[in-house]
């Protein structure tokens, strides 16, 4: 019964959006212009928020409704309309844009000058081809604009056409396996789609509702915003000291309640983001992650007792007890789990393939299982046979990407590290990489979730007996490409070619490249990077700072925190007790979703979105679903869209104001 409701949900995804009959090409002179536009406008603000907010505030998602609103809203003052195709593109712009790793520039010089990287002496080690000394950047002052900084931004450049390039190769493969052959029904590629669709079927009457839900979502986040960002940017661009009506990113109970919950991270989120991604998730994963997180709580203080958590202070705030707990305990705990997370999912997928051939096995083909073969047959060749009206190209081309791809990395890394382990990457190209990118896209094609197994690179470097930091800034990574599916199921939801995408990354690219390189730079000369003009970086940069130094430490001479803080023992509990705890849940009829969600929430985290997120989940259950049935289900991901562009649209009207305040100050004064 419990695998009978799982499916009809899945089916229910499967059928909130259907393709169209129609593909159309997206790219026109409207977007070049919004490449012009995100480039130019967009981009500092999302760069801005992100030091400011941080990523709980989902900026980078709200950049995107605002360029289609504002180019949507240009074209109808025209007297003309935005294809949905159009609309895609500036989606997906958008996304460009926001992701752009230049902005990794400013992290860049903040580890080589941070005083605990200093400190552990990972500072003195780091290479120049990816951040300069920091006598050099304390010399030639706040600017990238400097013959040191030329090294670390050509090798952005030519990683940034790599992966662009890569995107194509085995991620387009496994679309076509879990979308074409397995037919999976990838529930959140519609939250993209129908916020596109919405926008684009303004003037039909029978598509009205989707337009009213974007724009209740939009208004309500333009109110929220109001509060919770743009009191804060304006005030403290006249002010000295900023006014938060609401707390970004969160308020800290840790050392108030040390003395009930010791050892406990507590923190609470009040951006309402939060809610209304907690009506969209399946409600299932929402629920098992927040028992997940309860379990957690509870926990903590057994283990500070027994003195396993024995670096907690009571004075210490969110980010240093999570730093501590982390290399006390949860850094081989969180191993674990991930490692039982890999192994149940990789069950998942095999047990169905093992069953059948045994069942095949021990059993005559019937004429029934013939006619079953020959249809199973036939359903693989759609893998071969391309769709001209997507526009898809042979697999046999993202094939060859993908060998090119590794080929280069792999060359680059030992032209830049001697002694780099180049057997182990490519024995993950082979092997290993395949095998996890299939079961990520499986689990986004089923619900909605990605794999990762920890710490791969990691043990990698530690095995090969490297010693020295220099290896930890290789540009070899070792891709997921399971969640580029989503992806391509959301360009074909939305009826757009794939070639459009291909022409809109040869134009936005090398805008991308221009403004992150400037903005970056002013940005950093408003002021240091991190400070108190950059709250959210302020507060956690330090805390990354630490995790990345520790993690470093295990390939340099001497004593190694880290492999201090690994313990075999740890990884083995919490391997144990997420297969245990998929089992028992497994064997009460509990849905799947639940199980993941929970075994997923029992690593090292805190309440921070979770109380919203989970409010989100149970008003959207048992009020709104109760009272609009199964239509709530597509209302939901029209209005997180919308919610996502009115937060946006005060965010960057906040971070122009903001921005052109620092500039004329001097000038003023």
């Amino acid at each position: 019964m419990a695998r009978y409701i799982q499916d009809k949900e899945l089916e229910q995804y499967r059928r909130l959006m259907e393709p169209p009959e129609h593909f159309e090409d997206g790219f026109t002179w409207k977007t070049v212009v919004g490449a012009v536009f995100l480039g130019m406008l967009i981009m500092p603000g999302s760069m801005y928020l992100s030091l400011v907010v941080g990523p709980e505030a989902n900026m980078d998602t709200a950049a995107r409704w605002v360029t289609i609103i504002l180019f949507a809203e240009i074209a109808r003052r025209s007297f003309k309309e935005l294809k949905m195709q159009e609309i895609y593109i500036f989606y997906y712009m958008a996304g460009l844009a926001m992701a752009s790793p230049f902005q990794g520039l400013l992290w860049n010089q903040y580890l080589v000058q941070s005083e605990y990287a200093n400190a552990m002496g990972v500072a003195q080690e780091i290479p120049s081809w990816w951040a300069p000394s920091a006598e050099v950047i304390r010399e030639q002052g706040h600017t990238f604009f400097t013959k040191a900084w030329l090294g670390p931004i050509l090798l952005i450049i030519v990683g940034l056409l790599v992966s662009r390039l890569d995107q194509y190769g085995f991620g387009y493969i496994l679309y076509r396996i879990t979308n074409d052959v397995e037919e999976l029904p990838f529930p959140m590629a519609p939250v993209a789609a129908a916020g596109i669709t919405a926008l684009a079927q303004t003037k039909e009457n029978t598509e009205r509702w989707r337009w009213r839900c974007f724009s209740i979502g939009a208004v309500l986040g333009l109110t929220f915003g109001s509060f919770y960002i743009a009191v804060p940017a304006i005030s403290g661009a006249l002010l000295d000291k900023p006014i938060q009506p609401l707390p970004i990113p969160w308020q800290d109970f840790t050392p108030a309640i040390s003395k009930i919950l010791p050892a406990t991270p507590m923190n609470i989120s009040f951006n309402l983001l939060w809610f209304f991604q907690g009506m969209v998730l399946p409600f299932w994963a929402v629920i098992g992650g927040a028992f997940g997180v309860v379990f957690t709580m509870a926990l903590n203080p057994i283990l500070y007792k027994y003195g396993i958590l024995s670096h907690w202070d009571p004075q210490m705030d969110v980010i240093n007890t999570l730093y501590s707990n982390n290399v006390d305990f949860y850094l081989s705990f969180s191993l674990g789990l991930t490692l039982a997370i890999t192994t149940v999912s990789i069950g998942k997928i095999f047990t169905p393939m093992f069953n059948a051939w045994r069942h095949r096995k021990g059993h005559a083909i019937s004429l029934a299982a013939k006619l079953t073969g020959e249809r199973r047959s036939s359903t693989w060749k759609r893998l071969f046979i391309n769709d001209p009206r997507r526009g898809d190209f042979s697999i046999w081309i993202a094939l060859g990407i993908y060998i090119f791809s590794n080929t280069f990395w792999i060359g680059l890394s030992c032209w830049l590290i001697e002694g780099f382990p180049w057997h182990f990457f490519v024995f993950y190209a082979l092997v290993l990489t395949p095998l996890l990118s299939y079961a990520t896209a499986k689990l986004e094609g089923l619900c909605g979730q990605a794999l990762s197994i920890p710490y791969i690179k990691e043990a990698t470097y530690i095995l090969s007996g490297y010693k020295g930091v220099k290896i930890w800034f290789a540009p070899a990574p070792i891709p997921n490409y399971g969640v580029a599916t989503v992806n391509f199921r959301v360009l074909e939801l939305t009826g757009t070619k794939i070639s459009s995408q291909i022409k809109t990354q040869i134009v936005t690219v090398p805008i991308i490249i221009i403004a992150s390189i400037v903005f970056s730079t002013m940005l950093w000369s408003m002021a240091e990077v991190p400070s108190a003009a950059y709250p959210y970086a302020q507060k956690m940069w330090e805390l990354s700072a630490k995790n990345t130094c520790l993690t470093f430490s295990s390939t340099m001479e001497g004593g190694s925190i880290f492999m201090e803080a690994l313990r075999g023992k740890y990884v083995l509990i919490g391997l144990g007790s997420g297969v245990i705890s998929f089992i028992a849940l497994s064997m009460m009829g509990l849905p799947t979703l639940l199980i993941f969600g929970m075994v997923r929430g029992l690593g090292q985290s805190t309440p921070s979105g979770v109380v919203f997120e989970l409010i989100g989940a149970l008003v959207g259950r048992y009020y709104f679903r109760k009272r609009f049935g199964d239509t709530w289900m597509k209302y939901t991901p029209i209005l997180l869209a919308g919610f996502s562009c009115g937060m946006g649209l005060i965010g960057m009207v906040s971070v122009a104001f903001t921005i052109l305040n620092k500039m004329m100050a001097p000038l003023i004064f």
